[in-house]
């Protein structure tokens, strides 16, 4: 078994999100990590150099045998595993989605290249490179739909939802706001098109893969349902840095002509008391924060 620095593995911060999201459970399981990857790294003849934060696992990366870069991400639900790799698989040839390269469905572990340099489209602020988003949301909803094996839209709304109402504890949220903003999204989510989604497309979760392949999605949370609302959080960027919800909608909607304004709109105003939340448990009562909360229904 190859030595694993524990410190790169598992850091008493990273330890601390998954508790946040997993609950105290998780503690057995962060435990018996370093194990874990030190096996993986030898199935897979791994050499890992380094670790990034993760909301639902941890993520590696190193190199294989060849000299490849690539990403190992493991997570304490299998049934993430399975589905990240069960829609990257229906996606596979799509050049604006990260590449599957092994699974280990049990270990709740997949491989993946990986994609330098590897900046979060996130931290380039307001602006992102349109026409890419564009193709990417383009290939999403122009993928023929799979027959089963992931959830509805509907069913990830409710997860998502429940999990920002625990998060929301002391931030200063009226729950009725929650609610209503649960009942339009479900409204929304019962009807359009069905196409399977990313279901986290945030600028977080897009990578920028170098000159001559640019944007390219990770870490799908894959739910069936109105591809519209894979495109919230690019309609909602400006809100972030001073501006408004009209700009992104309007932004958006020029390059994707499919997304109809009004529909993109109220799906934005679902998802503002999530961002709102997110934003008071960062940095307080902020301008932006005002401002989603304006667009709460």
């Amino acid at each position: 078994m190859t030595a694993i620095d524990p410190a790169l593995v598992l850091d008493e911060q990273a330890r601390a999100r998954l508790v946040d999201r997993f609950g105290t459970d998780v503690g057995p399981w962060c435990d018996a990590l370093p194990d874990l990857i030190a096996d993986l790294a030898v199935h897979w003849g791994l050499r890992l150099h380094s670790s990034v934060a993760g909301g639902t696992g941890r993520t590696f990366l190193g190199e294989d045998t060849s000299g490849m870069f690539v990403v190992l991400k493991v997570t304490p639900e299998p049934e993430i595993a399975r589905t990240e790799a069960a829609a990257l698989r229906v996606w596979a040839g799509c050049g604006r989605v990260v590449n599957l390269l092994e699974t280990a469905p049990a270990e709740g572990a997949i491989l993946l290249e990986g994609l330098a340099p590897g900046t979060p489209l996130a931290e380039h602020g307001p602006h992102f490179p349109v026409p890419e988003i564009a193709e990417l949301l383009g290939q999403l909803a122009t993928t023929p739909v799979p027959d089963g094996g992931f959830i509805t839209l509907r069913e990830r709304l409710d997860f998502i939802f429940g999990l920002f109402a625990r998060r929301a504890e002391g931030v200063g949220i009226d729950p009725a706001a929650i609610t209503r903003s649960l009942a339009l999204a479900r409204e929304l989510a019962s009807s359009g098109p069905v196409r399977l989604l990313h279901g986290d497309l945030h600028p977080n979760n897009v990578l920028d893969a170098g000159a001559a392949r640019g944007a390219v999605a990770i870490d799908p949370r894959p739910c069936l349902g109105d591809p519209a609302a894979d495109a919230t959080d690019w309609a909602m960027l400006p809100l972030l840095h001073g501006g408004s919800l009209d700009d992104g909608v309007s932004t958006l909607v020029a390059a994707v002509p499919e997304l109809d304004v009004e529909r993109l709109t109220a799906w934005c105003r679902s998802f503002a008391v999530l961002m709102a939340i997110a934003q008071l448990r960062r940095h307080g009562r902020t301008g932006e924060a005002e401002t989603m909360l304006k667009l709460i229904p």
